[in-house]
């Protein structure tokens, strides 16, 4: 058998691995010839749930949904899982498993959004990935804008103060120069009132 090499990658110090459709089938091969799961894992050098994991795959779905690479599922798939899941008191794994998803975590998210949002939740079409960072400062350009009327009010307040305020303060400034002006003996300006 031609063996895809494995590919590795060191992320931010974690080592990570993919193993290829032909590892994964010589795995399940061995314990389907009779070896246990936990002996098959031992010579993979990976854990026991691992194998496990492609085990319940090939047993509900056969050795094709061993293969790699990610899938898109739509929202009403994700909400007859979680409802199927939940009638029938099934674990994520056991789930995952069942439906030929490769993640059991994104079955547990399914729930989640599920029950926070209900199933409209899981309809809605998000966009993969960040959204664009103009986004973000818009939204929360947005957001400071919208003040609330008492907040408003509050505001006009403080500016009317502060107005008020520096005129006091223009006028205290001229009364104090013009003081200063008499003492030294200098005619006021004339004012025009």
């Amino acid at each position: 058998m031609n063996c895809t090499p494995n590919v590795r990658q060191n992320i931010r110090g974690v080592f990570m691995s993919k193993y290829s459709f032909e590892e994964k089938c010589e795995a399940v091969q061995r314990v389907l010839d009779g070896m246990t799961i936990t002996e098959s894992a031992r010579i993979m050098g990976v854990g026991r749930c691992q194998v496990q994991k492609w085990y319940r795959l090939y047993n509900n779905h056969g050795f094709e949904s061993l293969r790699n690479g990610g899938a898109t599922y739509d929202g009403s798939f994700k909400v007859m899982v979680v409802e199927y899941m939940h009638n029938n008191h099934l674990s994520y794994v056991s789930t995952a498993a069942l439906f030929g998803i490769k993640s059991a975590p994104n079955v547990a998210k399914w729930e989640r959004i599920y029950y926070e949002e209900g199933p409209e939740g899981l309809l809605r079409h998000k966009t993969r990935g960040r959204p664009p960072k103009g986004m973000e400062k818009k939204k929360k350009m947005l957001q400071k804008k919208e003040l609330s009327e008492e907040t408003k009010e509050d505001l006009i307040a403080e500016v009317q103060r502060l107005r008020m305020e520096n005129e006091y303060l223009k006028k205290l400034r001229a009364l104090v120069q013009e003081r200063i002006d008499r003492e030294n003996g200098k005619e006021p300006p004339s004012s025009m009132n």
